[in-house]
């Protein structure tokens, strides 16, 4: 079960070519009216403008951070570092180029078809940056894993891949929202105060940097964001599994591993986080399609039953799993109480009785 591991980065370029694929579908779908076109051109050649900006002066950084980690820590764990950064830039950037191609496709869908078709595109708009984060995110683990983890010794390295996805996270999110509230702040003080033009007026140039900010801070930001939260998750239960003690108490407490050299063990709990997100990861597919299957209902309850979908197979695919690697069946159950929690918290969120 443990050689499975080596399928991790497979399904992260699988899961790319899908996110491709969503939005070649997105970018196919007619975009309305020439004054929607423009608008829509408006807002995308702005958010392109500013991530060539941002990541202009972050190449420098990563470049700069690359050295000092090669000749201060390892070279190896440098490699891994500028890997993890230019994947998260990477997603931001897939994330930011779809959603900017499709606001007005859904627009132009609510105004021709209705809400169910607009919610499809919106969706797959949404996932193409949700496929992109976690495929990067387990093509550049499930690699470096491959390379480095099989050594509990030598699986420090892929430590840099985190520091590096950590590093652009800083900066996209901070920079990006910066820029969000300034455009925000600005096109309302220009447009209302002194100007007197309505609020999200597209005379109002301000107006069209707001957009652009939403995007930037909203998906390039935290698209970052979460891809540092993933790849660090699965990186730090990797280092975890890499550095336990095998004692007496932990064998007397967890009898299925008994008998089992402490290398063994170890390499058990490393595989464990590389083979549950690569599950997570072909669980999403099924959710994301079958959005198809619930598009005509409250749009709400359509992302909650797509949620549910793939915490279903999700759950499945986790028993297996562990069964699979003999592993004690707690791990599962601290899985699944975090799975439970994880869509407790969205439920609770979205309570809006009795305003």
């Amino acid at each position: 079960m443990q050689g499975l591991t080596k399928l991790a980065p497979f399904v992260g370029i699988l899961s790319l070519i899908i996110a491709w694929l969503i939005y070649n579908y997105v970018k196919k779908q007619p975009n309305g009216n020439p004054l929607m076109a423009e608008l829509e051109d408006a807002i995308h050649t702005g958010a392109m403008a500013f991530l060539k900006r941002e990541y202009t002066v972050l190449i420098v950084f990563i470049g700069i951070v690359f050295i000092l980690l090669g000749w201060g820590v390892a070279w190896k764990t440098a490699i891994c570092f500028i890997t993890g950064a230019l994947c998260s830039m990477l997603a931001g950037f897939s994330g930011m180029t779809a959603a900017t191609r499709g606001n007005s496709r859904t627009a132009e869908a609510a105004n021709k078809h209705g809400q169910p078709k607009a919610l499809n595109i919106s969706y797959f708009s949404g996932s193409v940056m949700g496929l992109a984060v976690a495929g990067l995110g387990l093509l550049g683990v499930g690699f470096w894993f491959w390379v480095y983890g099989g050594d509990p010794n030598t699986a420090e390295y892929i430590n840099g891949f985190a520091m590096g996805a950590s590093s652009i996270a800083l900066f996209a999110r901070v920079g990006g929202g910066v820029y969000t509230k300034a455009a925000d702040v600005g096109a309302d003080l220009v447009g209302k105060v002194e100007a007197g033009i309505p609020e999200d007026d597209p005379r109002n140039p301000g107006v069209i940097a707001d957009n652009v900010g939403d995007n930037v801070g909203d998906i390039a930001g935290m698209g970052a964001d979460i891809f540092e939260s993933f790849v660090g998750s699965v990186i730090a239960t990797i280092a975890i599994g890499a550095t336990m003690a095998i004692t007496p108490e932990f064998l007397k407490e967890f009898p299925i591993l008994q008998g089992l050299d402490e290398t063994v063990i170890k390499l058990k709990y490393m595989a464990m986080p590389v083979l549950v997100v690569t599950a997570g990861l072909l669980s999403s597919f099924f959710g994301v399609f079958s959005i198809k299957l619930f598009q005509k209902g409250n749009p709400a309850g359509a992302l909650r039953y797509t949620t549910y979908v793939a915490a279903i197979i999700f759950v499945v695919l986790t028993i297996i799993i562990t069964k699979s690697l003999g592993m004690p069946f707690g791990a599962f159950w601290a899985i699944f109480s975090g799975l439970v929690c994880g869509i407790a918290i969205g439920l609770l969120a979205d309570i809006t009785h009795p305003v």
